[in-house]
């Protein structure tokens, strides 16, 4: 039947002759034949069990054709039940309505109490064990610390157990006047008989950062009253300038000849200071390794390349010291003799803090001339100890040395002047 619904569809869409529509006469004209047609007898079959579908299939098998097949519910198997989700922090994370994990407490276990306690004798008699036993351990302790050799009782001794022993610092040195400084030093010199006269060294912590080329502090001056010290002088020239040298005090004199012997001696030096005209400062590259190192490479900062050499070599020889601060940004120098008198060691230190003022880089901008340049000055001697002073009583020294160098200045331009005057009178 349903086929033939489908065939009439079609033909209604679409009417054409059909190769189909002569099997549909014929089936009607054997309808409509007036022949009997054989009974059809219904068969009945058993119904098939069927299993429970869920809600959705049940209703997609109603179909408008066919019409429900069984309204009648079907009995529904039991489930067992679902174990709830196992939430996680890191789910929770993602959820927007999760549940609320209560933290879950554990009672706390407590140990049992024991149940048979030992009597008050029954306990005397544990402690006495104790006891006994300590004793006996202590008796075997000595007994194997003394041993025997050859019979004779050999009592070993007994070391302390290691401890740990703190650390003590030295007490920080106050510092004192300059005056009392430069006494207290020529004492603990006195006092330490030594075969040679010691030198009053000065030491310097200047705030300056050493690396960098802008904060570089070098110079040199003469001292007042020398270094108490004889001081080999070389200058490397030739023709008169050599001739002015030898005149003038130098030690050693020469040209090409010293430097090759310089450079051939395996280090060994006859002098202490050098002095060369500029002309040979090209010629000394050869024996730059030898001399930079120790000092006495001529520089002309510090005034030992210059065309006066006789003056050169007399400042050398009164007392001229060169000062440069190290890697650690201190300065050493030797400033005179502990046989000194107070008065000249004082003057030549008011010398050096004078100088060491003018060395002072311009890139260091401080509110004062020592306030962030001079950190701590410190004097000793050769093999003494060392004394802070004052920065105060530094700057008394280096004023004292400036008025007095300034005076001498000014009244030798003044005497010329009246010796001057006098001479255009006489003449007149």
């Amino acid at each position: 039947m349903a086929h033939l619904r489908l065939l009439f569809s079609y033909s209604r869409r679409h009417p054409q002759h059909h190769r189909l529509l002569s099997l549909y006469h014929f089936s009607s004209d054997a309808n409509s034949s007036s022949a009997p047609s054989p009974p059809i007898k219904p068969v009945s079959y058993a119904p098939k069990p069927q299993q429970q579908a869920p809600p959705e299939e049940s209703a997609a098998s109603l179909t408008p054709d066919a019409g429900p097949r069984d309204q009648s519910p079907l009995p529904r198997r039991p489930q067992p039940p679902m174990p709830p989700p196992e939430w996680t922090r890191q789910d929770m994370r993602y959820v927007k309505d999760a549940p609320v994990i209560s933290p879950v407490s554990y009672p706390s276990r407590v140990a049992p109490l024991p149940e048979d306690r030992p009597v008050c004798g029954e306990a005397e008699a544990v402690q006495h064990e104790g006891l006994r036993g300590e004793a006996e351990r202590i008796q075997m302790d000595a007994a194997r610390a003394t041993r025997s050799i050859f019979g004779m009782p050999l009592e070993e001794e007994q070391l302390p157990y290691p401890t740990i022993i703190p650390v003590v610092k030295r007490p920080q040195k106050v510092a004192i006047d300059l005056v009392d400084a430069i006494r207290l030093v020529k004492t603990s010199a006195n006092e330490k008989k030594r075969n040679f006269v010691e030198t009053v060294e000065a030491h310097v912590i200047l705030g300056v950062d050493p690396r960098r080329g802008d904060q570089m502090v070098r110079g040199a001056l003469t001292l007042p009253h020398g270094t108490g010290k004889t001081v080999r002088v070389a200058v490397f020239a030739e023709g008169p300038a050599a001739e002015e040298a030898r005149a003038a005090g130098a030690d050693v004199v020469g040209g090409d000849e010293l430097i090759e012997v310089i450079r051939t001696g395996g280090g060994k030096l006859s002098f202490d200071k050098c002095i060369a005209t500029p002309m040979f400062m090209p010629r000394l590259s050869k024996v730059a390794r030898i001399l930079g190192p120790r000092g006495l490479m001529p520089n002309p900062k510090l005034g030992s390349v210059t065309n006066d050499v006789s003056g050169a070599v007399k400042a050398a020889k009164s007392g001229r010291v060169d000062f440069k601060i190290d890697k650690t940004a201190i300065v050493h120098v030797g400033l005179g003799k502990v046989n000194f008198t107070e008065e000249s060691l004082r003057e030549n230190i008011g010398a050096f803090v004078h100088a060491l003022l003018l060395a002072k880089p311009v890139g260091l901008k401080k509110t004062s001339k020592y306030v962030g340049y001079v950190k701590k000055f410190t004097l000793s001697s050769t093999m003494g100890p060392g004394f802070p002073v004052t920065i105060p009583s530094l700057s008394v020294a280096a004023d004292h040395f400036n008025k007095v160098q300034h005076l001498m200045i000014h009244g030798f331009v003044v005497g010329t002047e009246t010796f001057g005057i006098g001479l255009r009178n006489r003449r007149t």
